[in-house]
């Protein structure tokens, strides 16, 4: 607190040998400086306290400040002696002089502002000392809680009147401007005296510096004081009372609330309640700035705007927004009119609970008539005033509402609507309201409205884009992926896809699965490296070209040597990896080729046992001139096949190892369904957030078709063999209890036949019925020209065969195959046969 030697120099002299004369209009005089704690305990007592209070540093220290600084009452007589030769006396102090409140409500924690008064100390039954006070409470996380200033009255008036003339009596006292400075021996002392110009808020900052520096030049805290300075605390003498004051400051209050020139005797007041609400706007405004925008999700951010704002600046606020914004659409275009739909998004207020709901609940989707406040706002882009809503105003605004009165809830309110602007299209609005007992909205609260709504308008739009881009990005990766029938034949098949959820949710991820002849399906999984819209149509491309070739029913390591070529002529700027296998649920066989890609999982239905199937890893599509082998498994009817993405088993710091042996183990666990087994992975892999990669899961369990369910007839080149290609169909129909699929079946039978048996070149035709989900029949030959629909005419004798298989058949189709080609055709079983 102190610095140096304190000499006990007349006050406005300098702490030396050498002195300054007094100036003309300013003066100083030894302050004391007392430091109370949040316990009411003295924690700092300075040299100046010691002085004019007659107590050392050590005696004071720890001591409950109400004994020792001028409150009313009287010190106790067991006190210890000062060290000023006062040991056989008692201090006390005269009750505080004035109207205003004590040095006690401070002490005591009652006043959150600044106070000033005035007290007598008795030190001995002749002595007095007539003492000046001033208290600031200290707000910060520090353990003071009060700074007390205190000078001698009678040694200020007379340092005053000697240095300037003798008509400055005690009236003098109406300018005391307490100046100091802390040292660094004193805990916050830098902080105080930084909030110098904040505790007077009338003293500039270079002011400030220049009383700082000579404070520290004399050693210690002194009183300064001039004529010509108004500060705004001030003691309770020779001012005018505290209601006088009160009244002037609320007579400048409505003055500026009703917008009306302010007198000139009112002028300080105004200037000093515009500097208020000016500052308090701003700290509002910049709290509303941290409190929103702390997400993009649009319905926290609505929330968030609306409760900003209650109940500091409004008792009730309800959103509005657009119906495109609701529902993350693009920008809406146009003016707002009377037929534009508003949904309620956010109902927050101060009134008892539910006091809303039922009247005006949110979610609730409305247009506004044109000749309302609220048509006003929207229209025009600016905030609307209504000091008061009157009852006919509020029986206008009720109509609209039917069945509903919402009368009480707004009559004599005061409301303020603003606009919710973006790039100076209105997105939505907000309706503020205070209770009746609240000061009205006025011009400066219309102003704070604005820029609230314009700082609430930018988050929104933000949020929105966002929402729109997820929407996009969403409806895109959904188009892309396939949409997989739960039942294939001979298998089960289950799929999950999850988005990055840090880095977009458009990825290069991808799953399918191919119907192929033979009734084999082919299943795959594949990853395009990176993310983003340009991985994402790689991904495109890529699994359009696998539907293609597998339609034409590659062996898979030739599958994924065609891929990597066509990769290659796309462009060398992605890379990807391609897990492809063939099931044959008749020959109970998996046929695998891996390009890159993590291995898949085996789950055995015998014991319930997970394996890796051991394949060749291949290189990534895409790098080319690198050859790819197959490999063949038997797997029996009820294992479970499991194929993902890195993303699902690569955890960062981790060994891909540790996810590849929670796969197989998790896999591995009994599940009710496919689909429960698939969520069992997920959690047990931790993929349910967080992610920076996609993740795709497909899941097929291998039921096989059994050889009962398998009829298979050689042919030879004659057509005599189309009757009894007839009759072999007919009666195994029956044997399968299936008479009413036998006349559809015949026809188109004998229509492939003929074709085959024309068309064949050396090898006999084959003729297979299969009993899966679908009655399949298949017809091979060895011609590898694949037939296709044609229009005949009236004359025509060919041309209507698979016209008629078209017609009859629930699905049909031709492939090319190693020896020629296969024609099939399917034909929906009985519901009691599926």
């Amino acid at each position: 607190m102190d610095h140096g030697t304190e000499r006990d120099a007349p006050p406005g002299h300098r702490a030396g040998p050498d002195t300054v004369p007094a100036d003309p209009v300013t003066g100083r005089v030894p302050l004391a400086v007392v430091v109370v704690d949040r316990d009411g305990l003295v924690s700092h007592w300075s040299r100046g306290a010691r002085r004019l209070f007659a107590l050392s540093k050590e005696e004071a220290i720890g001591r409950p400040a109400p004994d020792l600084l001028p409150v009313s009452g009287v010190l106790p007589e067991d006190a210890e002696p000062d060290g000023a030769g006062h040991n056989d006396s008692y201090r006390s102090y005269t009750a505080h002089d004035g109207p205003g409140p004590g040095l006690e409500s401070s002490l005591d924690g009652r006043l959150s502002y600044p106070a000033a008064g005035r007290a007598r100390l008795t030190v001995r039954a002749d002595d007095r000392v007539d003492v000046l006070w001033w208290a600031y409470p200290l707000v910060g996380p520090g353990p003071e809680r009060l700074l007390v200033l205190a000078a001698d009255a009678d040694g200020l008036r007379r340092d005053y009147a000697d240095g300037t003339d003798d008509s400055a009596g005690p009236a003098v006292v109406e300018r005391i401007a307490p100046a100091f400075a802390l040292h660094t021996d004193f805990p916050g002392a830098d902080e105080l005296a930084r909030r110098l110009p904040e505790i007077l808020p009338s003293m500039s900052v270079g002011e400030s510096a220049r009383i700082v520096a000579q404070v520290l030049e004399l050693g210690y805290p002194v009183l300064e004081f001039s004529r010509h300075d108004r500060v705004p605390v001030t003691p309770d003498w020779g001012v005018p009372r505290r209601a006088e004051r009160r009244a002037r400051r609320e007579r400048a209050a409505r003055a500026l609330a009703a917008g009306e020139p302010v007198p000139d005797e009112l002028r300080d007041e105004a200037e000093d309640l515009e500097y208020a609400a000016v500052r308090e706007r701003l700290e509002f405004l910049n709290e509303v700035s941290g409190a929103i925008g702390t997400s993009l999700d649009l319905s926290r951010t609505i929330v968030e705007v609306s409760r900003a704002v209650v109940p500091r600046f409004t008792d009730v606020a309800g959103t509005y927004l657009r119906e495109q914004v609701v529902a993350g659409e693009g920008f809406p275009d146009g003016v707002p009119d009377t037929t534009t739909m508003w949904h309620r998004v956010a109902l927050e207020h101060t009134d008892e609970p539910g006091r809303w709901d039922d009247v005006v609940p949110v979610g609730e989707a409305m247009p506004f008539p044109a000749h309302t406040p609220f048509f006003q706002c929207m229209t025009t882009g600016e905030p609307v005033l209504v000091p008061r809503i009157t009852e006919e105003m509020g029986h206008a605004i009720a109509s609209q509402f039917e069945k509903r009165d919402i009368r009480p809830l707004i009559t004599g309110r005061s409301m303020l609507l603003v606009p919710l602007k973006a790039r100076t299209v209105v997105l939505g609005f907000m309706i503020l309201l205070r209770h009746p007992e609240r000061p009205v909205f006025n011009d400066m609260d219309r102003v704070t409205g604005a820029e609230l709504a314009a700082r609430a308008g930018l988050v929104l739009d933000n949020a929105r884009m966002y929402t729109h881009q997820e929407n996009v990005a969403e409806t895109l990766q959904d188009s892309m992926l396939p949409h997989i029938p739960a039942r294939l034949a001979g298998c089960d098949i289950a799929t999950r896809y999850l988005p990055g959820t840090l880095l977009g949710r458009v990825g290069g991820d991808w799953f399918d699965a191919v119907k192929l002849p033979g009734a084999r399906t082919a299943l795959v999984v594949g990853d395009v490296m990176g993310h983003g819209l340009n991985s994402a149509a790689m991904m495109g491309q890529l699994r359009t070209a696998v539907q293609t070739m597998a339609g034409l029913d590659l062996p898979p390591a030739q599958l994924l040597r065609n891929l990597d070529d066509l990769a290659q002529r796309l462009g060398d700027t992605h890379l990807a990896t391609c897990l492809y296998a063939v099931y044959d649920p008749i020959a109970g066989e998996l046929h695998l080729a891996n390009a890159g890609h993590i291995p898949p999982v085996l789950v055995r239905a015998e014991d319930g046992a997970s394996e890796l199937i051991d394949l060749p890893t291949g290189a990534p599509i895409g790098v080319g001139g690198v050859p790819f082998e197959s490999v063949r498994v038997p797997v029996a009817p009820g294992d479970r096949l499991v194929m993902c993405t890195d993303g699902l088993v690569e955890v960062r710091g981790e060994d891909i190892g540790v996810g590849l042996a929670t796969l197989c183990e998790s896999a591995a666990h009994p599940a009710a369904s496919m689909d429960d087994a698939c969520d069992t992975i997920i959690r047990a892999l931790g993929a349910g957030g967080g992610r920076k990669d996609d993740v795709a899961l497909l899941m097929a369990r291998l039921t096989g078709i059994e050889p009962d369910a398998v009829a298979e007839w050689r042919l030879a080149r004659d057509p005599a063999e189309v009757g009894r290609a007839r009759a072999a169909v007919r009666e195994q129909l029956h044997d399968w209890g299936l008479p009413k699929l036998v006349a559809p079946a015949e026809l188109m039978v004998s229509e492939l036949v003929t074709n085959a048996v024309r068309h064949s070149h050396a090898r006999p035709v084959a003729l297979r019925l299969v009993r899966a989900d679908t009655l399949l029949c298949e017809v091979d030959d060895d011609d590898h020209e694949l037939p296709a629909l044609k229009s005949a005419g009236p004359g025509d004798e060919t041309g209507r065969g698979l016209r008629v298989v078209s017609t009859l058949a629930r699905e049909w189709g031709a492939s090319r195959t190693g020896a020629g080609k296969t024609v099939w055709f399917e034909l929906t079983l009985p519901a009691r046969h599926r």
